[in-house]
């Protein structure tokens, strides 16, 4: 897993781009990623798939700001980036989320 950040000169925003490689996937049909960018839904930023099974999105965040979020793998597993900038208590249960720091 890996996240790399372009933050653009001419706004405050940062080019996110999260990758989640094929043996953290397990084989997956479709990952997404789901955080407080996009209200915790997971049909709103769907991950593309590419040929070596890496999962790729590029998202524009607010720089400025910390998100939590998680990948959610196949409609049913939850999972961290282990590369996070940080970690959060999910408040629902023992389990925590990934944070990015832009």
């Amino acid at each position: 897993m890996s996240i790399s950040k372009k933050y653009l000169k001419n706004k405050p925003v940062c080019k996110v781009t999260f990758h989640l490689p094929a043996k953290s996937a397990k084989s997956a049909k479709k990952v997404a990623i789901v955080g407080e960018f996009n209200n915790w839904d997971p049909k709103e930023t769907q991950m593309r798939k590419l040929k070596d099974g890496t999962f790729t999105r590029t998202i524009d965040l607010e720089v400025g700001r910390e998100y939590q979020f998680r990948y959610l793998i196949n409609e049913a597993v939850w999972q961290n980036d282990a590369e996070a900038d940080r970690f959060a208590p999910t408040g629902v249960s023992l389990e925590e989320n990934s944070v990015v720091i832009v």
